[in-house]
């Protein structure tokens, strides 16, 4: 017989360079107890799978507004739908619902999309779209535009990275909430924010919901899951921030439903996002929660 030719691969394709992922250690009682307040609690307002619809609903939005050739194209108007479907960013993004505001705003939005395929640079461009910006306490929400941008357009390639699902600096968010140790509560979690950890939660998360049996729509019941998570810390633990933030009542769906921004516009079209006269932003042609 005579011997095959030798075939030779080439290096990228042997090894190609992925992400860092630190290991996670989650507890599976208190994920179990969450999908169950999850499912019992949706129940009430439709069941779990009109959230799932409602999600993609927000995704379809953004992909409208932000999957162009030019995305500096995008319009004041668009981005005003964009920011009050995203919780944390509706309430301080004001000043740059401005034109002048808003050049700087699209400038950013193009450069945080560009290369977006390649996801060994997420950690890069998020920070430099978080620099372009004042590093102070009013711009915290910069980072959660620029999480909510990403996983909205494209959560198939990114996961849900806002402040509230983990923030490394302050310690809090829902890594925490479902930490497996005995004090988590007092240890501080070494687990940096960075793109590898948001993956790896989400693929943890996956796992456990397979597990559950849920095998379509996961990347949304992720979404969920997590909400669910940092829903019920708000409800047993709100502090004064939490309070101004998601003062509603306490049917944590209700805060599920902030967190992933589907509250953001009512029926008749009036969103939650004002502009510095108080007054509403309406929009005719956006429903996520019928």
């Amino acid at each position: 017989m005579r011997a095959a030719m030798p075939v030779t691969v080439p290096k990228q394709a042997l090894s190609r360079p992925e992400p860092e992922r630190p290991r996670l250690e989650l507890s599976g009682p208190k994920l179990a107890a969450v999908f169950e307040r999850l499912v019992s609690g949706s129940e009430e307002h439709g069941g779990i799978e009109r959230y799932v619809t409602a999600l993609q609903a927000k995704t379809a939005v953004f992909r409208q507004a932000l999957e162009r050739d030019d995305p500096r194209a995008l319009e004041l108007k668009t981005f005003k739908t964009l920011c009050a479907l995203s919780a944390t960013v509706r309430r301080r993004v004001t000043p740059y619902l401005e034109p002048a505001g808003f050049q700087v705003m699209q400038t950013e939005i193009a450069r945080l999309l560009a290369g977006r395929e390649d996801t060994l640079t997420t950690d890069g461009r998020m920070a430099a779209f978080r620099g372009a910006f004042p590093e102070d306490r009013e711009h915290r929400w910069v980072h959660d535009l620029a999480a909510e941008i990403l996983h909205t357009v494209d959560p198939e390639r990114y996961p849900m990275m806002c402040r509230w699902v983990w923030d490394a600096k302050a310690n809090t968010g829902v890594l925490r909430e479902i930490w497996h140790a005995e004090d988590a509560d007092q240890s501080v979690i070494d687990v940096p924010s960075r793109y590898g950890t948001y993956l790896m939660l989400r693929e943890e998360l996956s796992q456990f919901l397979a597990a559950n049996g849920v095998f379509r729509d996961v990347i949304w019941y992720v979404d969920l899951l997590t909400a669910q998570v940092y829903a019920d810390y708000i409800g047993e633990q709100g502090g004064t921030y939490l309070r101004t933030d998601f003062s509603a009542p306490e049917d944590s769906m209700r805060h599920v439903q902030r967190l992933l921004g589907l509250d953001g516009v009512n029926q008749r079209g009036r969103t939650r996002l004002k502009a510095f006269d108080g007054e509403a932003f309406v929009v005719a042609d956006v429903k996520l929660l019928d």
